[in-house]
């Protein structure tokens, strides 16, 4: 591995909405938003320890059962798949909040050495904790975007992308983010499309041990890198598509995150997969031809103006965006997929 350094993520102090839409969001780089939720009712109760976290959770039981990965001692916090990638390193079980909490307060003051890793991935709030809203409002524009809580111990997420944006914040325990930009695809040797460990596909390649003989171009991926390290009441914004891995190191950890992308009308990742089942076996002089199409009405800088020189009524699905072109779009595939068009 080279001795490079990964690149520090930007940082600012806490951001109010405007602020956050017109400087955050609009460089489509991730940004540390260091004591964004500070002020939280669940920040300061994790100040007090790691009991008067869980207890401060507890309060909000009553909600649905939470499922939670859960990983032998020897996989180490690494959730990934099995040695021959016929399946995962844990299962998924429901849990109640609260049986999850005294787990995770057991092994953290018996002192368990290997601890089983346990983590509650993605519970909604107004789901799985009713009422956290109400001391623990977010404050910027992510649309209506419900919290999600993220509830373990030691743990480590594979690196993987969201198709929407991301806002990550801190309540409990110490979390280290690595991003790579969304063009290090060809350096982060994906894993499978179709069986992915929580939805979309992760990079196959351990960051912090990794095995360059047989994954040698990440150490391209790790000379773009940039490393985030967050405090209880920190932030990080992560634009959507961007690739990151993430880390928690204590015995208890609590992170609450929002996506949404208000643009978002239909999944990019499934018109990725049509094209390869339509498009990237097709011999090459055929393939350079529909990547003039492309180029002309997806990729191209003037790809919206691609209708221009058709009567408005008449551009049919090259319109411009709108609800009403959305449901159009929708029908034409419909037609299509079902063999009339």
């Amino acid at each position: 591995m080279s001795q490079n350094l990964p690149a520090a993520v930007t940082e600012r102090s806490a951001a109010d909405g405007e602020t956050f839409a017109r400087e955050v969001v609009n460089t489509y780089e991730p940004v540390i938003l260091r004591g964004q939720v500070r002020h939280w009712a669940a920040v300061r109760a994790g100040a007090r320890g790691d009991r008067a976290m869980a207890e401060y959770l507890a309060g909000f039981g009553g909600g649905r059962p939470l499922e939670v990965m859960i990983g032998a001692p020897e996989i180490a916090g690494r959730f990934f798949y099995n040695g021959d990638l016929t399946g995962f390193n844990f299962h998924r079980q429901q849990v109640p909040l609260g049986q999850l909490l005294g787990e995770l307060l057991r092994y953290a003051e018996d002192g368990v050495a290997a601890p089983h890793a346990l983590y509650a991935n993605a519970a909604t709030a107004p789901e799985h904790l009713p009422g956290w809203d109400a001391d623990n409002a977010l404050n910027l524009p992510t649309g209506d975007a419900p919290a999600r809580l993220w509830i373990g111990n030691g743990t480590r997420v594979a690196t993987h992308y969201d198709q929407s944006n991301n806002v990550a914040c801190v309540v409990h325990g110490r979390r280290r983010f690595t991003l790579f930009p969304p063009e290090q695809i060809a350096n982060l040797y994906i894993g499978p499309l179709d069986q992915t460990l929580a939805g979309p596909p992760s990079s196959m390649v351990d960051p912090d041990t990794p095995d360059l003989a047989r994954y040698p171009r990440f150490e391209e991926a790790m000379a773009h890198a940039q490393v985030a390290e967050l405090e209880p009441g920190d932030a990080i914004f992560i634009p959507a598509i961007w690739w990151h891995h993430v880390r928690a190191f204590d015995r208890l950890n609590v992170l609450v995150n929002y996506w949404w992308n208000a643009e978002a009308t239909a999944s990019p990742f499934g018109a990725l997969i049509h094209a390869l089942m339509s498009i990237r076996d097709l011999a090459e002089p055929e393939k350079a031809a529909w990547r003039s199409w492309f180029d002309h009405y997806v990729f191209g800088p003037d790809a919206s103006q691609a209708g221009a020189h058709l009567p408005e009524p008449a551009r049919g699905i090259l319109a411009a965006g709108s609800p009403a072109r959305t449901e159009r779009l929708r029908a034409f595939l419909i037609r299509m997929l079902g063999g009339r068009g």
